[in-house]
């Protein structure tokens, strides 16, 4: 007898199993979940962010009633000292007139029939970052990035065609805010050379990459829900 004639119906007959042990283990569901776009990815992670940001909130919370209810003046002392720099250490909701910037790509069209240069045409790091860092100059008293409050370990970096924000990916258009002076924002904002370059390529029709600014009566800057544990690198010790 052939030897196809018996392989075969084995080969049917493993995959069949494979498939029925598939069907069993993922009770109906898709073992292997994808994300059909950039939004439905961006959206899941945002979820899970926000669920964590809660859990964070509630642990914190615990902490500070917990240390409140320590009868020791030194714990109290400490507690003082750390309350006075909690507003500066974005750890408090602020309110007040500010500035709105939003930054977009080029309409996807332009982008896709250009000739020239395609990076000029999208929101990098370092154009949110100079948007930051003028509005700081400008001195904003709280800035937020996509609604979530910037401290002064909050760091913005490129994956892919997304910014990451406090572990967190997000798609354009970057919406800006910030709490402050609106005259010395504005002046900030104009005064940046980084910032006179990239509203030159905004209103170059070839380029076509966005720019608002807007003034807002009111701003409001939640405070700051993430993790404030730090990160740093130990010196060796001498002769090691």
């Amino acid at each position: 007898m052939s030897p196809w004639r018996v392989g075969t119906p084995l080969v049917v007959l493993v995959c069949g199993g494979l498939c029925v042990v598939s069907a069993v283990n993922s009770h109906g569901t898709d073992l292997r979940p994808g994300y059909t776009d950039l939004a439905t990815l961006v959206g899941s992670e945002a979820s899970s962010y926000k669920k964590l940001e809660q859990e964070v909130a509630t642990l914190q919370k615990q902490v500070t009633a917990l240390t409140n209810a320590v009868p020791d003046r030194d714990v109290k002392k400490a507690q003082q000292r750390a309350d006075a720099v909690k507003a500066p250490a974005g750890l408090t909701a602020v309110t007040g007139p500010g500035v709105t910037v939003t930054l977009s790509d080029a309409p996807r069209d332009l982008i896709e029939n250009t000739t020239g240069n395609v990076n000029a045409m999208v929101v990098h790091q370092q154009d949110i970052q100079a948007v930051v860092n003028a509005l700081w100059n400008g001195g904003a008293t709280a800035v937020t990035i996509q609604g979530q409050r910037i401290i002064s370990t909050t760091g913005i970096k490129c994956s892919g065609s997304t910014v990451t924000l406090q572990g967190v990916p997000y798609p354009q258009p970057y919406v800006i805010r910030a709490v402050g002076d609106q005259d010395a924002l504005l002046s900030a904002l104009e005064d940046s050379h980084y910032l006179q370059i990239y509203r030159d390529q905004a209103s170059d029709p070839s380029i076509g990459i966005g720019w608002k600014l807007a003034l807002d009566s009111e701003v409001r800057a939640p405070a700051y829900r993430g993790l404030l544990d730090l990160n740093y690198a130990r010196p060796l010790p001498d002769g090691t």
